[in-house]
């Protein structure tokens, strides 16, 4: 090198250490890395950080065999003003040369034999290279680490959230679920992510749990709910079981109307659900059940009391949809009978005879729908020459 040139790689060797030791000073300050220092660690994860560990033990005693070599090539710069020939050569050698010396580490008395281990010798560059080789190692096991953590942690919070919510419910409602496997459980999950996050990750089992604990939460607000309106939806509950009555008395009048005219099964008689659904309500006032239990049976029979209003409806409905399919078939039958006219086949013996079996069963009371339609259906295939 030139004097200038040794100087100047000197002051950037100096701006290298300085850079170099913040690096380390800031990697060993790092949260997750003063975490690990103390955590007690088991698993893949300890296997990792131990590795990384020894990495960082690597960079540090690098670390010192270079910044040795720098604090000799500058004091002997110091020492000395302009440096001759013989200087700048050693200088130098220094900066450029295999100067860091990496003494051969102690071994295992099984692992040495009488001949010596032979010192390493590096240059300033490949000691760099060698540092930021297993810096690396040091910061990937750090991310990786802390990434686990960071996927676990914030999943297995909102789980004890969830649990402390569902715990401050049940002192609300002064009603006590057991709990305590599932708090067992995100505890036993919680000391597994910590000691070693990136071989025992909470899973399936968390999911579990806070579906078992989101669950049990929308049971208790339920509850509350009820607890807080259950005179108001039990007034609203009784204006309904009015109208299924209601609507269960059209279903009996359109049966009466209807099976005089119409011939019926037995089991289209309507059946009555809302004196069964007002004794349901009755109990429920009188239950010693928690408003849990009494929230869920609250919401079924509430359901089951639209349901009863809307099948009765829907009863009367198709019961006097019955009266309209015979006027139907009626109808259709009038208008065969005039294709008939003009087809010239009214005095067809075959079919005034269809003609006479249709009539007779749509103008026969009560009457058989099933029968009179397929009466229809013949007359008309018969007129239409076997199509409809």
């Amino acid at each position: 090198m030139s004097r200038e040139g040794a100087e100047h790689a000197l002051r950037a060797r100096a701006d290298e250490r300085d850079r170099i030791s913040g690096d380390l000073l800031d990697l060993e300050s790092h949260t997750t890395y003063q975490l690990l220092k103390g955590a007690a660690l088991r698993g893949p994860t300890q296997q990792r950080w131990a590795a990384a560990q020894s990495a960082l033990a690597t960079v540090w005693t690098l670390y010192d065999a270079y910044r040795t070599v720098l604090r000799d090539a500058e004091q002997f710069k110091a020492a000395r003003g302009r440096l001759d020939g013989g200087e700048l050569a050693q200088l130098t050698e220094l900066l450029a040369g295999s100067s860091v010396v990496l003494r051969a580490a102690a071994k295992p008395i099984e692992q040495r034999s009488l001949l010596p281990d032979a010192d390493q010798r590096l240059t300033l560059d490949e000691t760099v290279t060698r540092m930021d080789a297993h810096f690396r190692e040091v910061t990937a096991a750090l991310t990786e680490i802390d990434a686990a953590w960071t996927a676990a942690l914030p999943r297995l919070d909102g789980a004890d959230a969830e649990l402390r919510q569902v715990r401050d419910l049940q002192q609300e409602l002064g009603e006590a679920q057991d709990l305590s496997q599932a708090e067992n459980d995100l505890k036993r999950m919680r000391a597994a992510a910590l000691a070693d996050p990136l071989g025992s990750p909470p899973g399936p089992e968390l999911d579990r749990v806070a579906r078992l604990l989101a669950s049990a939460r929308a049971d208790l607000e339920r509850a509350v709910q009820v607890k807080d309106d259950y005179a108001r939806r039990r007034e609203e509950l009784s204006a309904a079981l009015d109208r299924v009555r209601a609507a269960e008395s059209e279903a009996r009048l359109a049966h009466g109307a209807v099976v005089v005219k119409i011939a019926l099964p037995p089991q289209a008689q309507p059946r009555s659900r809302a004196e069964s659904l007002a004794a349901d309500l009755d109990a429920l006032d009188v239950s010693a059940d928690g408003w849990v239990t009494r929230a869920g049976r609250l919401a079924t029979l509430e359901q089951s009391t639209q349901e009863a209003a809307g099948q009765a409806r829907a009863t009367a409905k198709a019961l006097y949809g019955l009266l309209g399919r015979r006027d139907e078939l009626r109808g259709r039958l009038g208008a065969v009978e005039a294709m008939a006219t003009r087809k010239g086949m009214a005095e067809d013996p075959d079919a005034v005879r269809l003609y006479e079996q249709a009539r007779l069963l749509l103008w026969t009371a009560p009457c058989d729908l099933t029968k009179a339609a397929q009466a229809v259906d013949l007359y008309q295939r018969a007129i239409h020459g076997g199509k409809r």
